[in-house]
């Protein structure tokens, strides 16, 4: 396996960044109520995240040590400010949805993170084989989190208005507590319980 796969790889499930590293659990516990949600929030995740590996990795042996934080936080500040005009501009509904949380990728530890962690220390074409792992390793997260508390939520399964399938128990009594914030960290603590406890998540 070449450089770029083992870097992609890491990201799904050795390093997943929500189930591993237990990054971006805000984002994760507020967006995860729908599928919708969840790839809406991988979308801009990407975006950002690509971009911002891209350029950092591509300037990190300019970059002075004492001045790289700040510097950081501007590239990935300017690119979170042109998705969400992208998505305000195109996909109101979508924006008007995940609210706060999308300009809040500004400070989302995954995105900070791996330009302090990754980007910085190494080129260009590896820096964007992590991003897309990581994003990929966080939308997993984010749709199977998603599919749980929708369909216990609500009884049952659309995706941006296409009705799929209803559980014919839950639909007409579902479970609400799973479409709340507490639900969302019940989902987190089962999966997370269960993936150690079948070794999944064993590095």
């Amino acid at each position: 396996m070449g450089k770029f796969a083992q870097e992609f790889a890491k990201g799904l499930i050795i390093t997943n960044p929500v189930l591993v590293l237990l990054l971006g659990l805000c984002p994760a516990l507020a967006v995860s109520t729908s599928i919708d949600n969840a790839l809406g929030m991988t979308l801009a995740v990407l975006i950002v995240l690509l971009g911002s590996n891209i350029i950092i990795a591509a300037m990190r042996n300019f970059v002075p040590s004492i001045t790289r934080i700040p510097i950081f936080i501007v590239i990935i500040a300017t690119l979170v400010t042109v998705v969400n005009l992208l998505f305000h501009a195109y996909l109101p509904d979508l924006h008007e949805t995940l609210g706060i949380y999308l300009p809040l990728v500004v400070v989302n530890c995954i995105v900070l993170g791996r330009a302090e962690a990754f980007a910085s220390k190494n080129p260009v074409v590896r820096s964007i084989a992590d991003a897309l792992g990581m994003t990929v390793g966080f939308m997993l997260a984010l749709l199977m989190i998603s599919l749980i508390r929708q369909m216990l939520g609500t009884g049952e399964m659309s995706v941006f208005g296409v009705h799929f399938f209803s559980l014919p128990v839950l639909s007409s009594r579902p479970v609400a507590i799973f479409i709340l914030p507490p639900g969302g960290f019940l989902v987190i603590g089962l999966l997370l319980g269960l993936f150690k406890w079948t070794g999944v998540l064993k590095r």
